[in-house]
């Protein structure tokens, strides 16, 4: 089977769809896959250093207007040169002129469920590419079972065009960290060796609910003899309006530290060093930091909106996502240091259970779904 790949709006800190693909075209490809992806000149090499192979000569402009407009002019042209045997969309966005088979990946379902989350510019956007995908798509692409149940309830998207490919987790890279690699991420995050910490890892946007978590750890702290412990929010600054007003008002004597975005490297080091990562996050399409705090053997704090439970099961503690409840659920995964060790135990052999092989033989799934439905099954 023959799919081409539009990588072409990956940033370049990888977030999201970056991480995303990253993963998943590898292993496809070692599935058996031909594929080819159209990227961004810089993301080239990086992809065929994956054993991903790029189409040649091919100029994607700079700026989210310009590529969106190439993507509606530019890509067609390139598939129609590719021919592949299906196009796969993995960012909501499709080409309008492209005519054969089509594959969309849609990663969230809370620009419809929770608009006020998301941008003024963002939600009506992704509102719009959405319904499209939904419309045109051959089988769209999700997930997690909740993002594909919201589809459906919003978009009567029908359960036969649509395909649960839970994302995976590079055990490779995501392992309980050693000594060296936990100091080497506590200095790229400020931490004092040996300081006890707290950990968020995500984007500051309203969704992940850090202004709550920075008041609940404040709390918790109260009720700490001893040398409380600090909190580190790792990630990319984000849109969200309210967190600084809540890191001001925390008491000068407590440590808050927002280092930014990681190295991809430096992130096992930090979610399993820290006491306990928290994400109490209002609403997720999956959830991957909680995915990969798992699989680094960290105690994990979250919440049960959408996916979450989806990926922590019984292998993480749940927090309603208020202030109180977050500084009750942290004061008690502190002050118990052997439930901690419980969880990241549960944790591990749960994140056991994800692959981006599995992923991969989901995508596959989906691929031929759309072949069928376009009477052109059996290319594989």
């Amino acid at each position: 089977m023959r799919v081409l790949v539009d990588a072409t709006a990956i940033p370049a800190e990888l977030r999201g769809v970056g991480r995303y693909l990253d993963n998943v075209l590898p292993a496809l490809a070692a599935a058996g896959v031909e594929v080819t992806a159209v990227a961004q000149a810089r993301d080239r090499e990086h992809f065929e250093d994956l054993g991903v192979g790029c189409v040649p000569d091919v100029a994607v402009p700079a700026g989210r207007a310009a590529r969106l407009a190439w993507e509606q002019v530019g890509l067609p042209a390139v598939a129609a040169r590719v021919a592949p045997d299906i196009l796969h969309s993995p960012h909501y966005t499709h080409p309008l002129r492209w005519r054969g088979p089509l594959a969309v990946t849609v990663h969230d379902g809370t620009f419809f469920s929770d608009p006020q989350w998301h941008t003024r510019s963002k939600g009506p956007f992704f509102r719009a590419a959405t319904r499209l995908a939904v419309r045109r798509a051959d089988v769209c692409i999700v997930p997690a079972q909740a993002t594909a149940d919201e589809l459906h309830r919003r978009l009567g998207l029908e359960p036969d065009r649509v395909q649960v490919a839970h994302l995976g987790v590079d055990t490779a890279l995501f392992t309980p960290p050693d000594a060296e690699a936990k100091a080497r991420a506590r200095a790229a995050a400020g931490l004092e060796p040996d300081e006890e910490f707290v950990a968020f890892l995500g984007t500051l946007e309203p969704r992940k609910n850090v202004p709550a978590l920075i008041r609940g750890w404040v709390s918790a702290c109260a009720r700490i003899d001893g040398r409380p412990p600090a909190l580190v929010l790792a990630g990319g600054a984000g849109w969200d309006s309210e967190v600084d007003a809540a890191a001001a008002a925390a008491p000068a004597h407590l440590r808050l530290l927002r280092p930014g975005y990681l190295p991809l490297a430096e992130l096992p080091g930090l979610l399993g060093a820290a006491a306990v990562v928290a994400y109490p996050s209002l609403g997720e399409g999956f959830g991957l930091p909680v995915l990969e705090a798992m699989a680094c053997g960290a105690a994990v704090l979250t919440t049960r909106r959408l996916a979450l439970p989806e990926v922590g099961g019984e292998a993480v503690a749940y927090t309603e996502p208020d202030d109180a409840s977050i500084a009750d659920a942290l004061g008690w995964l502190l002050a118990d240091p052997g439930l901690r060790e419980q969880l990241g135990q549960a944790g591990l052999a749960r994140a056991a259970g994800f692959s981006w092989a599995a992923c991969a033989q989901a995508h596959l799934r989906a691929y031929e779904d759309a072949l069928r439905r376009c009477g052109l099954e059996g290319r594989r």
